[in-house]
């Protein structure tokens, strides 16, 4: 209700726009996850987009060049893969460690190469794989790193925000998101250099409100329209101040609902769950399972089954992206390069959502006792 009263201000005000309340949300977003600028967007994919136009940039000190190599897990969402490609370089895939659901350093060790010049490392559903390795490995390699957070908002590594390692981190308000602004994203950085573009390709190309010059339209770059409104902007902050409480209570959720599987009379290892990597406190976005192999062959009649009992599942992010569609039509996958473990989590793998406000004891009993049907269809 409070978020709603937030956005009848707004509309009520009759200046409905970007304006004062994004820029609100833009400062105090920077000011909490620890980075010296945010830009919001109207989406989490344009946060994406953005940030990847960003490195080939004329105006970018170092830009990429048409062709480069840019490293992406094989488990991705669609708009982390293709701002790679809407921008001129070549996506490569890294496989992924099934334990974490996040890119496998080994196997991005193994891809690196004199072409790659970029990784773009997705922090899946409030996990990641292990920074320290991940920033050694940037740092020696000279590499660009854009931060998928859109996933993880509120997830630390140490003392550090997911979304704070790399040149850009992404984030996502979509209504099932950690927060919501029903639509929007934001993008962080800590160069004035990198602000500067990512800010006139959100408005057009234009410099607006970034130096007071007499020309109002004065376009210093190639743009997008990717603003967001106040509304959006309204709705954004007010959730965002409540981060922390959701954080706990998504977190308790997931205790509860495992702990009770486990101790189930009706438990016999069906699943197999996601731990945090260590260092990590993570800001969970839903609740990964893994069915255990002897189970397989029930998962499309299992998760239908769910449906028609109230349930909505989801796959894991959309699979190994390599067995979409999308990417036969634009030839992503070539010769014998297989991805083992993103095969594997897209085969066993499934997520449910993780309420912000806590779980009765009488969903628990509902959800539970159907989940614990897989092996029994």
């Amino acid at each position: 209700k409070e978020d709603i009263k937030k956005a009848a201000e707004v509309l009520n005000s009759k200046k409905i726009t970007m304006g004062p309340v994004t820029k609100k949300f833009e400062k105090e977003f920077a000011r909490f996850i620890g980075t010296k600028y945010a830009l919001m967007v109207n989406s989490g994919s344009s946060a994406n987009l953005l940030s990847t136009f960003a490195l080939v940039n004329p105006r970018k000190k170092n830009l990429l060049k048409y062709g480069d190599e840019c490293l992406i897990p094989a488990l991705c969402w669609s708009t982390s893969l293709w701002p790679i490609i809407q921008a001129g370089l070549k996506p490569k895939f890294v496989d992924v460690d099934p334990k974490t659901l996040n890119l496998s350093i080994p196997d991005l060790k193994r891809k690196i190469n004199k072409k790659t010049k970029a990784v773009v490392s997705v922090h899946v559903l409030g996990n990641s794989t292990n920074l320290d390795e991940l920033n050694s490995i940037i740092k020696k390699n000279k590499l660009y790193l854009i931060e998928d957070t859109c996933e993880s908002l509120g997830s630390k590594f140490k003392d550090k925000y997911l979304g704070t390692f790399g040149d850009f981190g992404t984030f996502s308000f979509y209504y099932s998101h950690q927060i919501t602004a029903g639509e929007g994203g934001m993008i962080v950085c800590n160069k004035k250099e990198d602000y500067e573009i990512i800010h006139s390709l959100r408005s057009h190309g234009w410099d607006r409100g970034l130096k007071n010059d007499k020309k109002n339209f004065n376009f210093i770059n190639s743009g997008f329209n990717l603003r967001p409104t106040d509304v959006n902007a309204a709705i954004g902050l007010n959730q965002f101040r409540r981060l922390n409480n959701f954080k706990k209570i998504r977190s308790e959720n997931r205790e509860k609902i495992i702990k009770r599987l486990k101790n189930s009379k009706n438990w016999k290892n069906q699943f197999s769950f996601i731990e945090p990597i260590k260092k990590l406190t993570p800001s969970w976005f839903g609740l990964p399972i893994l069915i255990n192999k002897k189970f397989i062959r029930n998962k499309n009649k299992y998760l239908n089954y769910l449906k028609k009992n109230g349930i909505e599942t989801r796959p894991i992010i959309s699979g190994n992206f390599l067995n979409q569609p999308a990417a036969k039509l634009y030839k992503l996958k070539k010769g014998n390069n297989f991805f083992k473990n993103a095969d594997e989590i897209e085969k066993r793998g499934f997520f449910i959502g993780l309420h912000t406000q806590k779980i009765n004891q009488s969903t628990i009993k509902l959800l539970t006792n159907k989940l614990l049907m897989v092996n029994k269809l």
